[in-house]
């Protein structure tokens, strides 16, 4: 079989996915921007000057190197249809470095540089937990059901990904709405524009348009937002970092579960990849994934990046290798150039994110089309951790905005107006792990491999007695009562393994229930490089 040399670095469906990627990680910068600059009251020559381009920096390093990811994955596999995997700042964790690390600090200090150098050393812990994550995960992914990896997926997609956005959307409905038609006809459809031309622009103008004739958007904040573009070159801000890591002992009780949940979503959304046809090295995934967040940090981001969810959606839009480089090259510009308030003065935020919503459609569907229909319980079994930790959010927020809090309220009127507050709390804590130890589990029952299933419940037991899941803080005995819990569910499937079950008959033609080792022996180890230049035998897992 020849080898191709002459892959493209761009094809039609590389702009869709620009558009509709860009987008995405535009929305987040935006949203990032904001928050350091109203929520921590950062200096704007320390956000303009800084953060942004060390996070430019970070970005179009990330999204280069998965660019030759998934050219050199293509090349391997003599084929043209690999999509790169996207890459950008991690939605959960800008908010978690502002609110739980770099707030409380300025409120009591009223010193905005100290909260800073504090998310400098979070963000740089959270790198190197990836980092021996990647050592790590290729095991995890090796022996967990499919069910878990993307039920838990998907249920981050559908809460803390597109429920926002699209609350957002109905604030400004006839914005939006028309927006979200056009992407759901140009990329869940097999309808094309005139020309061809791009339906992730055409619904970024189309919404523009509406917003602008509707009175929604004001030339002088555009004119206003013109005067703060200005060039700025990131340098290493060594001093502030170390300045950090000197008090780095309480940053650890979130740095640890959260470094933990990074690679364990970078874990999940390279098998969301391989559901939908693209094999990635894990190893090397994550490996960038903790680069990305240590070197950020040190030029001075508190903002790790990681792989997003989505890979499906882009792939779908017709996203090969270009978009993802494209991507990272573009808000590294508009990060130097200091530009992210003149777009949102220009773009209606309305217009913008219904993309995540389609996003988080797709996520959801992925977690139900590329596993084995039996597991259908064990896929809505992982969605549930995530949205009891996005459900308890909403609460906490809601409690804040009127003054108040969970506990100055107490659990007893809370259950009494229909509010399980501490059993969400518990339930959500450590929500991406929680949700693999549950899917796990449940589809491991489906199949009658009790074994396997006790062995999941002894995890979940551990992770819930120190911590990392189910507990507030990482600690000795942080949650006894869950740990054992898990420990029961361990006994039980035990006695039920002593009776020797068959294991349930696979039905005809389903999804792997569970990558075979035979599979994941090219994601466990680094992807060899014949001797001869000769491409190896594509693999794949029949999806």
């Amino acid at each position: 079989m020849k080898l191709k040399t002459d892959l493209p670095y761009w094809v039609r469906g590389d702009t869709n996915a620009f558009f509709g990627f860009g987008v995405n990680v535009l929305v987040n910068v935006l949203t990032l921007t904001s928050l350091c600059l109203f929520v921590v009251h950062l200096p704007e020559r320390s956000v303009f000057g800084t953060i942004l381009p060390a996070l430019g920096i970070a970005l179009v390093f990330g999204n280069i190197y998965y660019t030759f990811l998934a050219r050199r994955l293509a090349r391997r596999e003599n084929r043209s249809d690999v999509t790169a995997l996207p890459y950008g700042p991690s939605v959960p964790h800008m908010f978690i470095v502002i609110f739980v690390i770099m707030l409380p600090i300025y409120l009591k200090t009223q010193d905005a540089v100290a909260a800073w150098k504090a998310g400098l050393a979070w963000a740089f812990i959270i790198g190197v937990i990836v980092l021996i994550g990647a050592f790590v995960g290729p095991y995890i992914r090796k022996y967990a059901p499919r069910a878990a990896l993307l039920g838990t997926l998907a249920g981050i997609s559908i809460t803390f990904i597109s429920m926002l956005p699209a609350a957002r959307m109905w604030t400004m409905a006839w914005v939006a709405l028309p927006v979200f038609a056009l992407l759901l006809v140009g990329l869940l459809t097999d309808i094309k524009l005139p020309g061809n031309f791009p339906i992730g622009l055409a619904a970024l103008l189309v919404g523009t348009a509406i917003g602008w004739i509707g009175g929604a958007m004001s030339v002088p904040d555009v004119t206003a937002a013109a005067k703060d573009i200005a060039i700025a070159v990131p340098n290493f801000e060594l001093d502030l970092l170390i300045s950090g890591l000197r008090d780095v002992a309480p940053l650890l009780a979130t740095a640890i579960p959260l470094g933990v949940y990074n690679f364990t979503e970078g874990m999940t959304n390279v098998e969301s990849a391989a559901a939908a046809g693209d094999n990635y090295n894990l190893r090397s995934v994550l490996l960038a994934d903790g680069a990305g967040a240590v070197i950020g940090a040190a030029l001075g981001s508190p903002f790790p990046p990681a792989v997003y969810v989505g890979h499906p959606g882009w792939k779908a839009a017709g996203g090969r290798t270009g978009y993802s480089m494209a991507t990272g090259v573009v808000i590294a510009l508009l990060c130097f150039l200091g530009m992210f308030g003149l777009l949102g003065a220009i773009f209606p935020l309305p217009a913008i994110v219904p993309i995540l919503l389609y996003i988080g459609l797709l996520i959801g569907a992925q977690a139900f089309q590329h596993t084995p229909r039996a597991h259908a319980a064990a896929v809505v079994a992982a969605f549930i951790p995530n949205l009891a930790a996005w459900g308890t959010g909403l609460i906490d927020n809601a409690l804040a905005a009127a003054g108040s809090s969970a506990a100055t309220v107490g659990n007893a009127a809370l259950e009494n107006a229909g509010v399980v507050y501490q059993g969400l709390v518990s339930l959500g804590h450590g929500a991406i792990l929680a949700g693999l130890i549950l899917g796990g589990l449940v589809a491991f029952i489906i199949d009658k491999r009790f074994v396997n299933a006790a062995a999941f419940a002894v995890v979940g037991s551990a992770l819930s007695f120190i911590g990392l899941i189910h507990g507030e803080k990482v600690q000795w005995n942080a949650n006894w009562e869950v740990s054992l819990g898990y420990l029961f569910v361990a006994v039980v499937c035990g006695l039920f393994a002593l009776t020797r079950p068959e294991p349930r008959v696979p039905e005809p033609g389903e999804p792997a229930a569970m990558e075979g080792a035979e599979v994941h022996e090219a994601i466990a180890e680094p992807e060899p490089e014949p001797a001869d230049g000769t491409p190896e035998p594509a693999v794949h897992s029949g999806r």
